[in-house]
């Protein structure tokens, strides 16, 4: 049996470097991937390619199908509502937690991350809208003191960046998202947990109805007028 230690370090940037193509639309949904190609643009060998999007697949985020290879996973209208659904359930409830217990420390981490999510707003950057974004709910996660909600929603994280990446492409919706991650943050800071719980099912409620658009406005139906 061989124990020996195997650096990942490769595979882990590739994972990286590809994830964040998908959330920033360098692949569309449903494109498929030739590996060739891959290779060259991450400059890695096919063994690592596959293993990275062996780890894409277990995210959702690439799909493969066998003798026709790997593909960009494309998220339905259904599976995209049913995940906004759990979304305002857990996160609705991690918010009401943390709102109880949140300290000092993960307050300022939170109002960085608004602040810097507001910076983003201003820059039109969309990658770090979304990694700002990823840090203000990190830091009720970790605090929420349930770790069952915090691994249910990290399993679904990858496809939620992929959700959010496209429901704030909506003209406007980026500002919205804004006032109602302040209303989030005012509601915990005032240690308001029933209000934290409304504001954060609120704004999933909006970012639901801001993907719906978004799927509307590319189907066929849409495109054939």
């Amino acid at each position: 049996m061989d124990l020996k230690i195997q650096s990942q370090s490769v595979q882990e940037q590739a994972v990286e470097k590809m994830r964040t193509a998908i959330m920033r639309g360098v692949f569309q949904p449903g494109e498929k991937l030739v590996e060739a190609t891959l290779c060259d643009m991450l400059g890695i060998s096919r063994g690592s390619l596959r293993e990275a999007l062996r780890q894409l697949a277990a995210e959702k985020l690439v799909t493969i199908i066998p003798n026709r290879g790997p593909f960009i996973a494309d998220v339905s209208l259904d599976e995209a509502l049913e995940i906004y659904h759990v979304r305002a359930m857990l996160e609705g409830e991690a918010c009401y937690l943390y709102a109880t217990r949140a300290d000092e420390a993960g307050i300022e981490q939170m109002r960085q991350a608004l602040k810097d999510f507001e910076r983003a707003v201003k820059k039109s950057s969309a990658l770090e809208r979304l990694e700002s974004t990823a840090r203000f709910y990190q830091v009720i996660l970790n605090g929420c003191g349930n770790r069952i909600i915090a691994e249910l929603l990290q399993g679904l994280i990858a496809r939620i960046n992929f959700l959010r990446a496209r429901s704030m492409s909506t003209p406007g919706r980026a500002r919205h998202s804004l006032a109602e991650l302040t209303n989030m943050f005012t509601a915990i800071e005032a240690r308001d947990a029933r209000s934290a719980r409304a504001a954060a099912v609120h704004h999933v409620q909006q970012a639901s109805d801001a993907a719906r658009c978004s799927f509307e406005e590319t189907s066929p139906a849409a495109q054939a007028q």
